[in-house]
């Protein structure tokens, strides 16, 4: 039962709907709420992701040598472009979420049904895109090796290019296979995968190729005098480089070797820091997430518009609700996206 406010004059209900703070109905106004409170969450997590990468700038993983995939374009770099296009997608569908609200105070259903499918296709293909970004991160293009200490070491050439382990490693008789429930007893559990090539057989690739070298995590911005340097890694951004040692040098780092990283997980990461990919990981799969929440609410009052269910109490303000929620996720991956990839 409503709270009553007496005047005066008359006795009015405060939800009732002749008395509406803002100007907002109710369930604006709690949507509006809950966008406040999950604003304050997403800005907890960027900012724990800028403190780290602060705290870690010198061997932060590079966003262009991240991200270099493009579908359909295997063994193309084609840094950030594919990133670029999602983003373009998902903007795109808050202007298509503009044009359904605009239909609804317009009364025209079939625009609101037209718009809303659009924005609907949008959603999926943006959520698919992440779902790809994750496979090839997770994948990984080109592996590593992680020494005793804890650091992430690649391999390049004499040019500076990286060169992946299965252009260099070598297959050595007898090494240990990855154990598994069907190898073992009923009460022993898989191990962690194994990785493509043990620490020994690249060890014995990398001696057995001379003109390999090794470029550690230790990033540095180059001088006028550097650029001329061919040991310099190209890529998009012309002022950041890693650290490419010499030969004496990638034979000690390589010589301490601990484990194989292909890839990224939560534990190790082929790209460097791990934290770089437990915020990737769990920022990101937050986004999509919520994206995915927007997508199936979006479906549902789709199906409700086609049954006519707005036609028949003559508003379309739930479209304009849920196009609050959709605009929302839209303006935190701009967020998202300048801090993971642009920054």
């Amino acid at each position: 039962m409503g709270a009553t406010v007496t005047t005066a004059n008359k006795t009015e209900n405060t939800w009732g709907g002749g008395n509406e703070p803002m100007g907002a109905s109710y369930g604006k106004l709690m949507m509006w709420f809950f966008i406040v409170s999950d604003a304050l969450t997403f800005s907890g997590f960027l900012a724990a992701y800028g403190f780290s990468r602060f705290k870690f700038i010198d061997n932060w993983p590079i966003a262009d040598e991240v991200f270099t995939h493009f579908p359909f374009m295997h063994g193309v770099e084609a840094p950030m472009y594919y990133v670029a296009l999602m983003t373009f997608i998902l903007i795109f569908s808050s202007v298509t979420m503009v044009l359904a609200v605009d239909a609804g105070h317009q009364m025209k259903q079939k625009k609101v049904a037209f718009y809303m499918l659009l924005t609907i296709i949008g959603g999926l293909i943006f959520v698919g895109s992440q779902a790809w970004e994750w496979k090839n991160f997770i994948k990984g293009e080109y592996g590593a090796v992680e020494t005793k200490g804890g650091s992430i070491i690649q391999f390049v050439n004499k040019e500076g290019e990286r060169v992946k382990l299965e252009d260099f490693a070598v297959r050595l008789p007898g090494q240990r296979e990855e154990l598994t429930k069907s190898q073992g007893k009923w009460f022993m559990k898989s191990e962690e995968s194994l990785a493509s090539y043990s620490v020994a057989e690249v060890q014995a690739g990398f001696k057995a190729h001379p003109e390999l070298l090794v470029r550690t995590e230790k990033i540095y911005r180059d001088t006028k005098e550097d650029r001329s340097n061919t040991k310099l890694q190209p890529g998009l951004n012309k002022n950041k480089h890693r650290e490419i040692v010499t030969r004496a040098e990638s034979e000690v780092l390589v010589g301490n070797a601990h484990i194989v990283v292909e890839g990224a997980n939560l534990k190790r990461n082929e790209y460097g820091s791990k934290l770089f990919a437990d915020f990737f990981f769990f920022i990101t799969g937050f986004h999509g997430f919520h994206v995915f929440s927007g997508v199936v609410i979006n479906f549902i009052i789709f199906l409700n518009i086609l049954v006519g269910t707005y036609e028949k109490r003559r508003s379309y303000e739930m479209v304009e609700k849920v196009g609050l929620y959709w605009h929302f996720v839209d303006l935190v991956w701009v967020f998202v996206f300048t801090f993971f990839y642009l920054v």
